[in-house]
């Protein structure tokens, strides 16, 4: 608050906070938390440290970070969405200079060519990498991706129902039925059969009702799903085809949009971008040209001004409910072009044949490890469908315990899938790029005999 020419910060006096407390109509302090429950209450004063010295914080701070374990002092198996990719040197180099690190929207072209070219580009290499006609500036992360794709599909179809594999991250899945509630969309979930969805379970799902038909690929298991079949599922009834993606998979697999894909998200945490202990994530979001108009999100296009010159522009801003609030397709406030930078410079970087090496490797290395750590005693793989990077394998022992004991031995071994299906309590997700080596994975597997054993 700023009052003739005096800046007035937080109330730092007993009068002054019994101004405030007049001000706002109530007697006490005690009277605005009221409504709390007192066992939701901390009930003592905060445990916080007096003022340090410079010196003192940075080492203070320093200790609290050394309290995490990080991919770059553990071998990091772990997956579900969130990668241990190799991220390039020079892309921070890129990201942390003053023109993009403090950048914001670029509502004025004249001034922000550099910063809509660059989107232009993310936006072109998603597209190539989708199969699909256009994509968005970027969006929060791929669950909300997958959640504006449930509600643009309801608006396009006006149709009042989303069918969903439960092959589909469950954490999206939460994300999109967090999105559905509020227009109140029914969403079916169709079971899945050794790591994939069951078709005759989607086809029994569907109906003239579905808005759209939503699977990921390679799904949360890491298995491949038959695209055609599911997308003609879909096509049968009139329902949109919504794929979500591994990025890094579209360098060796099928692009959804040859399969039939109507709209094609995804997380884009894997292009150059770190795990991050969980974010900011990148959320890529693509479509059909017939659907443009019904995209979220911001769109950057290119144009000649009045010179001949080449530009670009926010050509789409459908998402903007401060302009036009009632037409508003979407009420996401704003994209990650920082993000969705680094991605751009590591695309750019790698090159078709860079990405396709990436693939090639991840893979290659999953199926090593899929078949070291099935070859210790009473470990299994718990699915025989294909798979890309990640892979489920079935333990004697409970997944939690087993877990612990290889964080003492420097391994994240995965994550154990009990906490999203009790029908999966003794299996562990791993995940392995191409960042792992020989050597860690052979380790992996003689030190899960060890703990089996």
């Amino acid at each position: 608050m700023q009052e003739s020419g005096t800046m007035h910060y937080l109330p730092n006096t007993a009068a002054q906070r019994a101004e405030m407390l007049r001000t706002i109509g109530v007697s006490d302090a005690e009277a605005l938390i009221e409504r709390i429950p007192a066992k939701a209450r901390l009930g003592r004063d905060l445990d916080i440290l007096p003022a340090l010295a410079e010196a003192e914080l940075v080492a203070h701070i320093r200790g609290l970070a050394e309290r995490n374990a990080h991919a770059a002092d553990y071998a990091c198996f772990l997956g579900g969405g969130a990668y241990d990719h190799y991220v390039p040197s020079v892309i921070n180099h890129l990201l942390l200079r003053s023109e993009f690190f403090t950048a914001y929207t670029p509502y004025q072209p004249e001034a922000s060519q550099g910063t809509l070219r660059s989107i232009y580009e993310y936006q072109t290499m998603i597209c190539e990498l989708t199969g699909m006609d256009v994509s968005n500036a970027s969006i929060y992360d791929g669950g909300s991706a997958l959640a504006e794709a449930a509600l643009m599909a309801h608006g396009v179809t006006e149709r009042e129902q989303i069918v969903v594999s439960r092959a589909v991250s469950p954490l999206a899945r939460q994300v999109v039925a967090t999105y559905c509630a509020g227009p109140r969309l029914p969403i079916k979930s169709v079971p899945w059969v050794d790591g994939v969805t069951d078709l005759d379970a989607l086809r029994k799902a569907v109906s003239d009702k579905t808005a759209a038909v939503m699977v990921q690929y390679p799904n949360f298991f890491g298995c491949l799903e038959d695209l055609d079949a599911a997308a003609a599922v879909a096509r049968e009834r009139g329902a949109l085809f919504v794929v979500a993606v591994d990025p890094i998979a579209l360098a060796v697999l099928r692009p959804p949009g040859e399969a039939g894909a109507d709209i094609v998200v995804g997380e884009g945490q894997g292009l150059g971008n770190h795990l991050a202990f969980g974010g900011p994530y990148l959320g890529f979001f693509s479509c059909g040209k017939e659907l443009i108009r019904r995209m979220p999100g911001r769109l950057v296009g290119a144009t000649v001004d009045r010179d001949g010159q080449r530009g670009f522009v926010l050509t789409l801003q459908t998402r903007e409910q401060h302009i036009r609030r009632e037409k508003a397709t979407s009420n996401i406030c704003t994209n990650v072009a920082l993000v969705a930078l680094a991605a751009t410079i590591y695309l750019a970087l790698m090159g078709k044949e860079g990405l396709r090496k990436v693939a090639t490797l991840s893979t290659a290395k999953a199926h090593y490890a899929a078949e070291a750590l099935g070859r210790v005693p009473g470990v299994s793989r718990r699915f025989d469908a294909p798979f890309f990077k990640e892979f489920v394998l079935r333990l004697p022992k409970p997944p939690d315990r087993l877990l612990r004991a290889l964080r003492k031995r420097k391994i994240l071994g995965g994550i154990a899938l009990g906490q999203f299906d009790r029908n999966l309590r003794d299996c562990l997700l791993v995940a392995v790029t191409e960042a792992r080596t020989r050597t860690e994975i052979d380790a992996y597997a003689e030190a899960l005999a060890g703990v089996v054993g």
